[in-house]
């Protein structure tokens, strides 16, 4: 049963992005607060005339509501279980989780239609992190929904939002159900990788990367790979066992190389044809670039709020102006952005800036998104956070 902690009035003229299905409410669209709210309480959400619009989570801050469920029907004690459901149906027509790959993401927050949600999917283990009060307050339930909704499938689940909710005074990260050891075996098209949910960066794997990681071992054999930024080692993964010559994993991160090594080892994959290094990736190009083929520019997000948006530009076409100037003739770039104030248009835009600044004739192969699982709302559009380029340098 979903109690509600008060009611959300609009001010006139306010509800029309909500008729339009956006799950957001910002603070300066309310107009009166009816009821002693605390950060993560249920709200019904109300028009200027007094017409439900809807039922979501209340936090304090510029997104003041995320809305759960639209319209007059009230969210009843099977909610979650029916949201599940539906997400599950969805992966399941493009064929999430298959024989070949058991790691997905379940839930991806608007995408679908649980704004602060995401809940990943590792080989029988749940991982949901929180990125909203509301989330969080009802994590018990979500738990139980999963357990309820995959049955035997579910061995355990995880939950882990010390980082994005640094201000809960309850929060601890753990099992809600079952237990299960880490780190965890997972299959990705048929590739092997460690999964750490514990100490792991966000749930423990980067599952958006999964189909452009399919496309680079397209392009990878016979030829020599750089993996940038490369966590966990996937494209190098991929890559080797496309039939690369050699592959070359790098990243500032000492954990990282380790894990990349622990994943090339775990494919049966030695030091003769791969290498890590621990390093800064522009000064790694600025003197090894010219040896490779193939250069992946995958980092991490170099702008987290729209105030960090000049400096994410000025860094992405540093970046990629310099793998554009040393890249072997002929050479194929996979270059990705995820932060998501940069939109697909100013990524291209930086892009077209750095190749400009590099004096070499590029040509754009493919334009690169998030893959069926990470599903974007037509009505979300912010939802689309991870752009990516496929360049060919002549």
């Amino acid at each position: 049963m979903i109690v509600f902690g008060g009611e959300i009035h609009l001010k006139k003229g306010k509800e029309f992005s909500i008729q339009r299905n956006h799950p957001w409410i910002f603070s300066g669209a309310i107009n009166l607060v009816d009821g002693e709210l605390n950060n993560g309480c249920w709200v019904k959400i109300f028009d200027s005339k007094g017409n439900i619009l809807g039922y979501g989570h209340f936090q304090e801050g510029s997104i003041t509501v995320r809305i759960i469920a639209f319209g007059a029907h009230e969210p009843d004690q099977n909610f979650w279980s029916k949201k599940l459901k539906k997400a599950i149906l969805q992966r399941k027509i493009t064929d999430l989780p298959s024989s070949t790959t058991n790691a997905f993401r379940l839930i991806h927050g608007e995408g679908d239609g649980l704004s602060g949600l995401i809940i990943d999917f590792y080989n029988g283990v749940a991982v949901m992190q929180a990125h909203s009060y509301g989330m969080h307050a009802d994590r018990f339930n979500i738990a139980n929904a999963l357990k309820e909704v995959l049955g035997d499938e579910l061995s355990a689940v995880y939950y882990k939002s010390k980082s994005t909710l640094k201000n809960a005074d309850d929060l601890q990260d753990g099992f809600l159900v079952g237990q299960a050891e880490t780190p965890h075996v997972v299959l990705e098209n048929d590739h092997k990788f460690l999964v750490d949910w514990v100490i792991g960066q966000k749930t423990g794997f980067f599952l958006d990367q999964r189909d452009n990681r399919n496309l680079l071992g397209q392009y990878s054999k016979d030829r020599s790979v750089l993996n940038t930024f490369c966590y966990t080692g996937g494209f190098s993964v991929y890559a080797l066992k496309a039939g690369a010559t050699f592959v070359h994993s790098v990243d500032a991160s000492a954990r990282a190389v380790e894990l990349t090594r622990k994943n090339i080892e775990l494919n049966g994959f030695d030091s003769s044809i791969h290498t890590c290094t621990e390093s800064d990736t522009v000064s790694f190009l600025e003197m090894n670039g010219a040896d490779y083929d193939i250069i992946v520019l995958d980092p991490p997000a170099f702008a987290k709020h729209r105030s960090a948006k000049h400096q994410a530009i000025k860094g992405y076409q540093r970046l990629n102006a310099e793998a554009m100037k040393v890249i072997k003739p002929g050479g194929i770039i996979f270059t990705f952005s995820c932060s998501q104030v940069i939109d697909r248009q100013l990524f291209y835009s930086t892009i077209v800036s750095a190749a400009i600044q590099s004096g070499r004739d590029i040509k754009v192969l493919h334009h690169l998104s998030q893959p069926a699982d990470h599903p974007v709302s037509i009505y979300h559009p912010e939802g689309e956070y991870l752009k990516g380029l496929v360049l060919y340098v002549s």
